[in-house]
């Protein structure tokens, strides 16, 4: 028997072999690795995805240990993406990860030859980037999943999925919704979104990333090292929100969730 075999026989038990070997061949990329999307590539691959690309431009910082899969305090510095596909091959060693520290943006988005896959998954933080990804992969002929806010929730049972224009209570989407409408523009087709209506508020203060000096082995030289510009913490932005593992990864995995369910559907 085979090493995937073994790794994917209760996942084989369940979706049977039809849906396996669809898993199997699926290409699939994920844009933004951080307390969503790390634990949704670690789903995938655990579930049988063998073709993964993960983008992410940042270094793991030690207020990501919180939250995200492969954040730790030996991982304190190291590029994000590098980090989780250690992590991943480790899992399925069979597995073929791409792993690119990249920012999607106007400049980058091209490169990124979005109709080469068969799924497109969205966990990035930055609105004007996240608004150029819905429009490009929603030209595409994948499927495509979007993460709405997931900063500042506590309650997991408030965590829904819905169609992007039917989202209610989630600051992200209103600011998304909000912006194409001022640009007279809407995505090319209808896309799931994970979010919660849940809206709290932070209780502590945005001082700085909580020790005396930045801990990543690459930022020691001081705040003029052009690392810290690859750094999810910046002291300078101009909001840090607090955000809980249990609620990020719930985000994560339930797109995860949703993309599997297509090759149940497919093969049922």
């Amino acid at each position: 028997m085979g090493i995937e075999q073994g790794i994917f026989n209760r996942t084989r038990l369940l979706l049977g072999d039809e849906a396996m070997c669809s898993i199997s061949e699926a290409r699939v990329i994920v844009f933004g690795v951080g307390g969503v999307g790390s634990w949704c590539a670690e789903s995938l691959v655990r579930s049988g995805i063998r073709h993964l690309t993960i983008v992410d431009s940042d270094r793991v910082c030690i207020t990501n240990v919180n939250r995200q899969l492969m954040a730790t305090t030996r991982t304190i510095g190291k590029v994000k993406v590098e980090a989780l596909k250690e992590r991943l091959l480790t899992i399925n060693p069979m597995a073929s990860i791409d792993a690119r520290q990249q920012i999607f943006n106007e400049e980058s988005a091209a490169s990124f030859q979005l109709d080469t896959y068969d799924f497109i998954i969205d966990a990035i933080d930055s609105l004007k980037d996240k608004m150029l990804l819905i429009e490009m992969a929603c030209r595409t002929r994948a499927r495509f999943f979007s993460s709405m806010g997931a900063a500042l929730k506590m309650d997991p049972t408030r965590i829904r999925v819905a169609e992007f224009w039917k989202v209610q209570g989630c600051p992200l989407a209103r600011a998304l919704r909000q912006r194409f409408k001022k640009m007279k523009s809407r995505p090319a087709r209808k896309f799931l979104c994970v979010y919660s209506d849940e809206l709290l508020v932070n209780k502590g203060q945005n001082t700085s990333c909580g020790t005396e000096r930045c801990m990543c082995p690459k930022a020691q030289e001081g705040p003029g090292n052009a690392a810290l510009l690859n750094h999810e913490w910046c002291s300078s932005k101009a909001q840090i929100n607090g955000s809980m593992m249990h609620i990020t990864a719930i985000f994560g995995l339930t797109i995860a969730g949703l993309v599997l369910q297509e090759f149940s559907r497919r093969d049922s």
